[in-house]
């Protein structure tokens, strides 16, 4: 069974509740059909039901079984519109300012949903930029406790199965923190471990990278990658964590055995997590240019609840795997 067929059957299990709001985007709408007619997810889509149900009939398509809801309308709005005014206050937000937010962006409105559980997630950033679908997120629904960042991770997919777990590694910051501290590259590799655990149901062996493998060399970063490594053992002992690691010790066991004797998780690493943006981001796209690796993402991980980004050329099959992928996220 190939990995997203794998995760399809997980949300299905689990008939999470996850919020669309772009409904003014075709493909959103298509989306909604795809995914109540597969039963990956119950659906919420924001806006006009009059206008919502005109668009869908004019698709061709159904979206009978989906809940809409019209924010200015609905029972929600009033306790929104404060809610949301008293986390922003010391921003100076003040009520009018936060009930022309609620009532006209759907993507706050939205993750709202999402930070009074009426929703289990969100998936948004077909038609809003990714700074914007932060902002949603971090301003209503903020980070979990203990945790400061909001980071990503993308899900590799390795036709050679020695790899990771049966060809199955996740790389993590590939798109958002360009240079994280040590605490929050342990942020950073507590909610890729604990994603991996969601996703793959297997034990997540962590790798944090770097050019140096235990202090062969040593600088300010590779000082800090084994900060990393030392916050995270100490906050979170059920985790399998080593580094620094070079690459081919965290992959490659007989480099490993050389390289970091006695460590439990070189040569069998399954999470990488890099030590800045630009190696996260560069070493994905190679493993997936040269390697012919699938990378699925990049999936935000941090909040208290999940809540994703898609690329605004994202397809309608884009849409409906990152709602999967939400589903099953925690």
């Amino acid at each position: 069974m190939n990995f997203i067929k794998m995760i399809e059957e997980k949300a299905i299990s689990l008939n999470k509740k996850i919020v669309l709001p772009e409904t003014e985007d075709d493909r959103v709408i298509k989306a909604a059909s795809e995914i109540l007619k597969r039963k990956l997810a119950k659906i919420i889509l924001i806006g006009n039901p009059e206008t919502i149900h005109a668009k869908a009939s004019g698709l061709g398509v159904s979206i009978d079984g989906a809940e809409i809801i019209n924010p200015v309308t609905s029972e929600y709005y009033d306790e929104f519109v404060t809610v949301y005014q008293k986390k922003r206050e010391k921003k100076g937000m003040t009520i009018d300012q936060a009930k022309e937010i609620m009532a006209n962006d759907y993507m706050f409105f939205g993750a709202m949903l999402v930070e009074k559980k009426v929703a289990h997630g969100m998936v948004g950033g077909a038609l809003n930029t990714t700074a914007h679908t932060l902002r949603a997120m971090i301003q209503c629904v903020g980070t979990k406790p203990g945790t400061k960042s909001i980071s990503s991770f993308f899900i590799m997919i390795s036709p050679n199965k020695e790899i990771g777990y049966k060809g199955i590694t996740f790389f993590a910051d590939c798109a958002v923190i360009p240079l994280p501290d040590a605490n929050q590259l342990a942020d950073i590799a507590e909610a890729t471990a604990d994603n991996f655990k969601a996703f793959v149901g297997e034990t997540p062996m962590v790798a944090m990278l770097s050019f140096s493998t235990k202090g062969s060399a040593e600088t300010e970063e590779t000082k800090k990658v084994a900060q990393a490594v030392d916050i995270l053992q100490a906050r979170r002992p059920d985790i399998m964590v080593d580094g620094e690691l070079q690459l081919d010790a965290a992959i490659v066991a007989e480099v490993g055995n050389k390289k970091a004797p006695g460590s439990k998780v070189a040569g069998r690493a399954n999470v990488l997590v890099f030590p800045n943006l630009e190696a996260g981001n560069i070493g994905y796209k190679l493993v997936q240019r040269f390697g012919n690796a699938e990378a699925l993402g990049p999936i935000l991980q941090g909040a208290n609840r999940p809540v994703n980004d898609l690329s605004r050329g994202c397809s309608v099959e884009d849409i409906v795997n990152v709602v999967s992928i939400t589903s099953v996220q925690v």
